[in-house]
């Protein structure tokens, strides 16, 4: 794989991933639901930027986890370039996929507080002059595949979820968070060839 190449396959992963964000932003309200199948859907939701939507420390928490993200991005585009001088290539296609789906997140958290109005009980707008409904670096990512495969009671004995209805799976994510998990799941199944010895 060639830095070309990589940066190529990158910028797919952003046009993809944003074109659906904001399509499903400005066409959907907060919450809203289009049943694919029984068991796919598109669910509009947004989070803070943290896995399963949780948050941490307000506005200054996720001021830090953006810049966090920031930093991690930096450092993944100089271990893909060191990936791809040693000629890694199936490393260089997992850290590519991660590092797409990375900064298609960052995307929404820098931008899309400050150039799309609030879409709780109403479809976003696009504006041009900044008066969104936060500020730089406060934007929420907006998520939208929801996978309910089936729901099951679970019996009163099992602990802490006793008698509560549990459904697989239950997480909303979107594209960027698959091309994440794709990566990491590359580098997991096939990490004795990435990973061997001279």
């Amino acid at each position: 794989m060639t830095l070309k190449r990589a940066l190529l396959i990158i910028f797919l992963i952003l046009l993809l991933d944003q074109a659906l964000k904001i399509w499903i932003k400005t066409h959907f309200y907060y919450g809203e639901t289009y049943h694919i199948t029984s068991w796919f859907k598109l669910m509009f939701v947004e989070n803070e930027g943290m896995a399963f939507g949780m948050s941490w420390g307000g506005s200054k928490g996720k001021l830090f986890l953006t810049f966090f993200r920031i930093f991690a991005v930096g450092a993944l585009f100089y271990w893909l370039i060191q990936i791809i001088k040693k000629g890694n290539d199936l490393l260089a296609l997992a850290v590519t996929f991660i590092l797409g789906g990375a900064i298609g997140n960052l995307i929404d958290s820098i931008f899309y507080g400050k150039f799309f109005t609030q879409s709780t009980h109403q479809v976003a707008r696009f504006v041009k002059d900044g008066s969104g409904y936060g500020d730089w670096f406060q934007g929420k990512v907006v998520d939208m595949f929801y996978f309910p495969l089936f729901k099951i009671k679970l019996p009163d004995w099992f602990p802490y979820m006793g008698g509560e209805y549990f459904t697989f799976f239950n997480a909303i994510f979107n594209l960027a968070d698959s091309f994440i998990t794709i990566g990491v799941l590359i580098i997991i199944l096939f990490n004795k060839r990435i990973f061997k010895k001279s």
